[in-house]
């Protein structure tokens, strides 16, 4: 893989974290998308130097996200967000409804959902894992097998072709 092609990819991870994180925001503080996004584009993805408290363990540097792909994420759900709700509500356990799941799981599976409904171009097995590994990144428990298995029953349906 080229250098500007693994680039690119690890950018579009980044956005799709991004993403999941901008839209958590405007569901616990209900603040207008345009302002969000600005805020994460503009603000919190520069980078500044550090230096890390005696208390706190120096993190990896997160890479700069793909400003277009997060921009479509975020403005996307937000603008589908009942479709999404929609089609993400029959895919979950006869225990689970939409209003049940964590703000922040919520957030991912509508963001898997919106590119799985809106992003023909990417693979729905990339999406799926990328969302995955976005769970990842907050859970450590059960709900990334969890986001596994609800994309996956979404994906099989959305894009039964690929299947």
């Amino acid at each position: 893989m080229n250098a500007e092609k693994e680039n690119t990819g690890v950018g579009r991870s980044s956005a799709r974290l991004v993403a999941v994180q901008a839209l958590y925001e405007i569901d616990m503080t209900g603040i207008e998308v345009g302002s969000v996004l600005d805020e994460f584009l503009r603000q919190r993805w520069k980078s500044a130097p550090s230096m890390p408290s005696e208390d706190e363990e120096e993190l990896p540097e997160m890479a700069a996200p793909d400003g277009a792909l997060l921009s479509e994420i975020v403005r996307g759900v937000t603008d589908k967000r009942d479709q999404l709700d929609a089609i993400i509500g029959p895919s979950l356990s006869a225990e689970w409804t939409i209003e049940r799941l964590e703000v922040i799981l919520r957030a991912i599976l509508r963001a898997g959902t919106f590119e799985l409904l809106s992003m023909a171009q990417v693979p729905s097995r990339v999406i799926i894992n990328e969302y995955v590994n976005v769970a990842k990144a907050f859970f450590e428990d059960t709900k990334p097998g969890l986001v596994n298995g609800v994309l996956d029953k979404i994906a099989r349906v959305l894009r039964a072709a690929e299947f």
